[in-house]
Parts: C-alpha cells; structure tokens; sequence
C-alpha cells in the first residue's frame, strides 16, 4: 500500500527511527561550567547596577551603624508610616538606632515598611532571594508598601544557580517550602499597556549593602 498522506509518510519515518535505532554514543554534558562570561566589575557594582536599572534603590553601607542611620533618614525624610520588624538581629539593630518598630502580628495589616533580612543576592540580575524559613515569613516581603532588605555583601552570588545552593547548604539540604526571587519592584501593563509599580506588591524595595567581608580597622 503507497503512503497516500504527508502524516502517514511522517509516521513511517518514525516507525523506522524507532526501529532502527542510532549506535552513535552521545557525548558527556558538562552542567557545572557556567554558560555566561565572567564580568569584570565586582559584584558588589554589577548588583548596584542592575538593581537600580529595576527601578530598585540602592545603598552602600561600610558598616551596620551606618545601615541603622541610613534606614532613620529614610523613614523621616519620606514620612514613613508603621515599621514592621520580625528578625532577631534586625530588631536588635533597630532598637539600638531608636527606631520605632513593631513585631505585633495584630499590627501587621496597619504596617507601611517591612524591613527583613534575605538568603542571597544575585549580582548577574540584581535579585534577591528570601524564603520561608527566615523569621519574616511569607508575608512580611510582599503585604507592605515599601521593602527594606539588609544585605551582606558575604551573600552575593552571581547566578540563580549559585543562590540555590548557598541556601541548600545553609539548611542542609533540606530546602525551604517557599523560595522567592525577587527582581525589583512589582510591576505590571497589562491595563492598557500601562506601566503600574506596586501593582502586586511593595511599591518600592530599598536594598541596604552592608560590607561584612573587609576586615575592620
């Protein structure tokens, strides 16, 4: 019987591929050489750049004073409302610096500022990843208006790849329910193809660089 059809000619050809199959060995794959050229910039200056190409604000800190200083003047000069705090070591820094902060849970719908610590930071795409097993919990990142991150520079990775696996061997393996990255601002057009920050999210994330890795004087 002749093929009377293109898609019986097409099934012929895989019935004989299938029959006759290839004895070429396939070459070994190499999945631990990264795919990308290696950036002359640090990458305390590749994040600050592609944060801030987010739409992100960005400040450098030599110190953690300087982050407690930097997170006053900010909460002043932009009139802040409530200050919503959860983590051990941010709370103490706060305290420290006298800025008001509440870690009440029945506060937590009135709150304008979440202020968290995070798992790492991508310095090839400006992101930044937290999960749920840091004491700010799934909520605390997204339900304000503005996101206040301190980051260390000791957690800049450069890839996604490299972030995963700072947190996997941060928890032993045993990987956290939730993993998030974000990437700036949300934002969304699909209204209109209208550009809306905050649409799904904080309105705005402010990234604090404090630099733990230089030995203090």
């Amino acid at each position: 019987m002749s093929d009377t059809t293109s898609r019986e000619k097409i099934l012929k050809k895989v019935r004989q591929a299938l029959i006759h199959k290839t004895t070429q060995e396939q070459p070994d794959l190499d999945w631990e050489t990264s795919i990308y050229n290696i950036p002359d910039e640090p990458m305390e200056i590749l994040f600050a750049q592609k944060f801030t190409k987010l739409n992100g604000k960005f400040l450098f800190c030599e110190k953690e004073k300087e982050f407690a200083l930097g997170l006053d003047a900010l909460i002043k000069e932009n009139n802040f409302g409530l200050v919503f705090a959860m983590e051990p070591k941010l709370k103490r820094l706060l305290s420290e610096a006298n800025i008001p902060f509440t870690d009440n849970e029945t506060d937590f719908s009135k709150l304008d500022v979440g202020v968290t610590l995070c798992e790492s930071a991508v310095a090839r795409t400006g992101s930044i990843f937290i999960t749920s097993r840091q004491p700010s919990g799934r909520r605390l990142p997204v339900f304000p208006n503005y996101h206040v991150v301190l980051v260390y520079t000791s957690q800049l990775v450069m890839t996604h790849k490299d972030a995963l696996k700072q947190i996997s061997e941060k928890y032993n393996g045993q990987m956290p329910s939730l993993i998030s990255c974000i990437t700036g601002p949300s934002r969304t057009a699909d209204i209109e193809k209208t550009l809306v920050q905050g649409a799904h999210g904080p309105k705005e994330i402010f990234v604090f660089l404090v630099d733990d890795t230089t030995p203090v004087a």
